[in-house]
């Protein structure tokens, strides 16, 4: 074989081998396109899920802010209704504070209640207010028979 001959034969293999190289960089370049085209959906779909469960997590807020004002709201009235309700009982208290005279009997009778505490503590009638704004105590009027108060007792338990 001449020199010629190999040399054609050369050229013609590095022609068959440009070929092939250019072949592959296009190969190479179309899926480096597509690389970039799918990692932009990729990051395109997270973004979507993203602004969804940020939207979620922004109805959720609301949602429970609603509620909250809610039973704020709820709160208020029965507070409300609460303090009407404990008003009027509060109006009369100061009335009774001022204990009228005794007689010379319930007088004697109170003494032994000062005597035994714990019959002193049945005949103290005690309101609270509330938010502490009122407490008072009232002596109940100790006009019956130590033999009634003992059966009223038995009564209660």
């Amino acid at each position: 074989m001449s020199a010629q001959q190999e040399l054609e034969k050369l050229q013609a293999m590095r022609a068959e081998l440009e070929a092939e190289s250019r072949s592959l960089k296009e190969q190479q370049s179309n899926l480096e396109n597509n690389v970039v085209s799918l990692e932009e959906k990729i990051a395109s779909e997270e973004l979507k899920k993203e602004k969804a469960a940020i939207e979620e997590l922004k109805n959720r807020n609301k949602a429970a802010k609603d509620a909250i004002a809610e039973l704020e709201a709820k709160k208020k009235k029965l507070e409300g209704k609460l303090e009407e309700k404990s008003q009027p009982s509060e109006a009369p208290a100061p009335k009774k504070e001022k204990a009228p005279a005794q007689p010379e009997e319930a007088k004697e009778e109170a003494k032994p209640a000062e005597a035994a505490p714990e019959e002193a503590e049945e005949n103290c009638v005690t309101v609270t207010a509330i938010d502490g704004e009122v407490l008072v105590e009232e002596q109940e009027e100790a006009s019956e028979s130590p033999q009634k108060q003992e059966k009223k007792k038995r009564r209660f338990f």
